[in-house]
């Protein structure tokens, strides 16, 4: 497309605006198969000489589109549509490594993200090292000859790290080594890794890119086009992860409001983030808009906007951070994140419980942290719930 801003593009990208019988909204289409004309027509389309469709496991134009338009937005030359986050993780992980191989991660990963590394990829000969890799100087020591990939998420769930992107590419570029970037809780709107530097990005699409709450889904983006291929057809289509037409037609629907969801989650979570920090029951609040947080300048540099996720620990421990979280009464216990209502979790209880329990410290995070995944109700109900259940604990 033209030089559009971010809003246009979430709208109008990937698409060369001609719909069937001109409907404004592209049509869902809901078929595993399709016809050819004859078995000529069948050479030209396996031979990749037609961009036509086979079977909605390889592609489909609503999946298509979607993945057109989620390329746009990263900056890449190409995506592939998963049916989850993990799936697409998973499969970018798989596609990137070998027996023999090791992969370095942030120390604070998604709790499924954290076992598909330490747990399942050992199982087929790839080892791993946990880095904090805020720190470049522990980053450089622990990369050998049989490190092949850097994979992390900037911000990270759920202590809130932010990586140096730029940094962290440079180093790897020297060796040959490819970045990762899980861009979940940022999304597009605020954050490119591809602009930075990194090789591929992921998101689980269930959360901002959706917005609703009502899909699972998941994207991976890249510059190179050959590896978009190959990852497509050697890993997406042999795993078969294949994210549903109807899904991708929704996620189509979310990206239209993206951009001015984001807007009020980051306006909400600013307000939320000043509450908890004078709240004498809070000892310590995570959150990258925040001056004096660790990766503040950093996310100034890198992002456009600081995101709507929060963590923070409260005075009394575990006991006082279930008390709290069972005590809201608009604010939903769930985990996921990324939706219209706001969500609040105890990690180490919920999506993190795979940690060890006796390590937590030593991952950045604690059995006490409390993460908020702050929704885009009126910020002025979000914070009197908040209240009215810490003034029940205390």
């Amino acid at each position: 497309m033209k030089d559009y801003g971010f809003n246009t593009r979430a709208i109008h990208g990937g698409s060369d605006g001609k719909n069937p019988d001109n409907a404004l909204n592209p049509p869902i289409f809901q078929t595993s198969t399709f016809v050819f004309d004859d078995i000529d027509h069948v050479e030209r389309v396996m031979s990749f000489e037609s961009d036509d469709y086979v079977y909605t496991r390889g592609n489909n134009p609503t999946l298509r589109l979607f993945e057109n338009r989620m390329a746009e937005l990263e900056y890449g030359k190409g995506a592939v549509a998963f049916s989850s986050g993990m799936a697409a993780i998973s499969s970018v992980l798989f596609s990137l490594l070998k027996p023999g191989d090791n992969v370095i991660v942030h120390r604070t990963l998604y709790g499924s993200s954290y076992t598909l590394t330490t747990q399942l990829l050992p199982k087929y000969g790839v080892e791993y090292k946990v880095v904090d890799l805020t720190d470049l100087e522990e980053l450089n020591e622990s990369i050998d000859s049989n490190t092949r990939v850097i994979y992390f998420e900037s911000p990270s769930n759920p202590d809130l790290s932010i990586i140096d992107i730029r940094e962290v590419a440079r180093i790897a570029r020297e060796r040959n080594i490819k970045v990762v970037v899980d861009n979940t809780f940022a999304s597009p709107c605020f954050q490119n890794p591809l602009k930075l530097g990194a090789d591929v990005v992921v998101h689980s699409a269930t959360k901002y890119i959706c917005g609703h709450g009502d899909v699972v889904g998941g994207v991976a983006i890249a510059q190179d086009t050959d590896y978009i291929d190959s990852l497509k057809f050697e890993y997406m289509c042999e795993f078969g992860g294949v994210m549903s037409p109807f899904d991708a037609w929704l996620l189509l629907r979310g990206l239209k409001t993206l951009g001015i969801r984001m807007e009020q989650h980051e306006s909400n979570a600013m307000a939320v983030a000043e509450y908890l920090r004078g709240n004498p029951r809070v000892q310590k609040v995570n959150y990258p808009g925040i001056e004096d947080f660790k990766g503040y300048d950093i996310a100034k540099e890198q992002m456009d906007g600081f995101g709507a996720i929060i963590s923070f620990e409260v005075e009394g421990g575990l006991e006082s951070a279930t008390r709290l979280v069972e005590g809201l009464e608009l604010i939903k216990l769930a985990v996921s994140l990324g939706d219209c209502e706001t969500l609040i979790e105890v990690p180490a209880a919920m999506t993190h419980r795979g940690y060890p329990a006796d390590q937590l410290e030593r991952f950045g995070f604690s059995e006490s942290m409390v993460r908020i995944s702050v929704g885009i109700e009126d910020m002025d109900d979000i914070i009197a719930d908040l209240d009215q259940s810490f003034r029940r604990i205390y």
